[in-house]
């Protein structure tokens, strides 16, 4: 029986420390009150309404079942707010895949393989929200069998192309000492590269790492990074704020993984320069097609 390579399981002590402190901060979430969570405070309700809730409460407690909650909507935000947050914010986090860079890496390695049309297909739906990310992950993961090799040849043959705009907009929130962070579902080893053409290091990359055995045929991946489920690019921001007491963070990306993002994120913003997803487009509160939109706000 053949032995994983340690040396590719935990590359970087960064990424130790990181994913410990993802761990730990996610182990007793906060819980936040309507006000504290952005939403207006109801009005006083009626007497018939309060009846009816007690009514509720009190059949519950005799089936043995709580009572149901009352959803609350959280407060709609004017798009002039948006563009104060965003450019005020401390910290601005990007997806990589579709965002940053033109492709989507795993559909990229996946042609390289010989295996891309079924790869193609799982990656729109992950994208689009129908199928929990790890999943859709583990049998693209599981259809392609990168080696290492392999890996480092598509780095090395068929680089990711920078999404235009892109380079300028890291460069100008950076001149801002602003923070800019690469969240990503997408694999380490391709989102360092990119973080090394934008002056974004290491440290502030966030991605999924492939595991390999010492003759460098795949053996899977970390299943316990957070990006590699749905959720888990919250989980980062969550420890971001907790980390570096960041008051106000955007996220900007393509998916639907993004978007739910927000919150923790206090700015979700819609990208589909290169791809529309339609769930994304129809429910982002800001959505834009170039990059050049988010650097005219910033000079103004």
């Amino acid at each position: 029986m053949e032995l994983i390579d340690q040396s590719c399981l935990c590359d970087e002590h960064s990424i130790r420390s990181q994913k410990y402190g993802i761990q730990r901060a996610s182990r007793s979430p906060p819980r936040i009150s309507a006000t504290e969570g952005g939403s207006q405070p109801s009005a006083p309700r009626s007497r018939k309404v309060r009846a009816a809730g007690a009514r509720e409460a009190v059949a519950a407690a005799q089936e043995g079942t709580a009572a149901p909650r009352r959803k609350i909507l959280p407060r709609m935000v004017s798009h002039s707010e948006l563009r104060k947050l965003f450019c005020s914010a401390d910290a601005v986090c990007f997806d990589v895949d579709s965002t940053v860079i033109r492709e989507e890496g795993i559909d990229e390695l996946a042609k390289f393989c010989g295996v891309e049309d079924a790869v193609s297909e799982m990656t729109r739906r992950a994208m689009g929200g129908a199928v929990p990310f790890k999943a859709a992950l583990t049998e693209r993961l599981a259809l392609i069998q990168p080696s290492r090799e392999q890996v480092q040849r598509l780095i090395a043959e068929h680089p990711p192309h920078l999404t235009p705009g892109i380079r300028e907009l890291v460069s100008r929130l950076q001149e801002r000492n602003v923070q800019v962070f690469l969240i990503s579902g997408g694999f380490r080893s391709i989102v360092e590269h990119v973080a090394s053409k934008l002056n974004i290091p290491s440290t502030n990359v966030f991605a999924n790492r492939l595991k390999f055995y010492f003759n460098g045929e795949y053996a899977g991946f970390d299943e316990m990074q957070p990006t590699a489920e749905s959720g888990g690019k919250g989980k980062v921001i969550k420890l971001l704020k907790e980390k570096f007491q960041f008051k106000k963070i955007v996220m900007i990306g393509d998916g639907a993984t993004d978007m739910e993002a927000c919150p923790p994120a206090d700015v979700f913003i819609g990208f589909g320069g290169n791809v529309i997803r339609q769930q994304v487009k129809d429910n982002a509160q800001w959505y834009i097609t170039d990059f050049v939109e988010l650097l005219g706000e910033l000079e103004e």
